[in-house]
């Protein structure tokens, strides 16, 4: 970048930050800039606050719905282990018939 180019780019930078600036302190205009500019954060702040609202309350919904999807496989895991307990203990008792007989 040439000098020529750098003075240029620095007045053109300073135009426009004096330009911000002048209408962040003009004194009508510019209020009603900066009233401008506080509605919309707060409206920001706003869209934010609703939106963390709503990540907590789907949060807690799916909470809810993971807790009772464990319980309801811990409860199919636990009959599933009782029913195969059951079968182990029929075989054992079938083969303990059969060695009887084979005694």
């Amino acid at each position: 970048m040439t000098n020529n180019s750098k003075v240029v780019l620095g007045i053109v930078t300073a135009a426009a930050a004096g330009a911000v600036i002048g209408m962040l302190f003009a004194p009508e205009k510019g209020s009603e800039l900066r009233d401008k500019m506080r509605d919309t954060a707060n409206g920001f702040a706003s869209d934010l606050l609703d939106a963390i609202q709503r990540g907590r309350q789907q949060y807690t919904e799916l909470e809810s719905e993971v807790e009772d999807k464990a319980n309801e496989l811990k409860s199919k895991a636990a009959g599933k282990v009782a029913e195969v307990k059951d079968r182990v203990e029929s075989e054992v008792e079938n083969v303990k018939e059969k060695a009887q007989r084979y005694s």
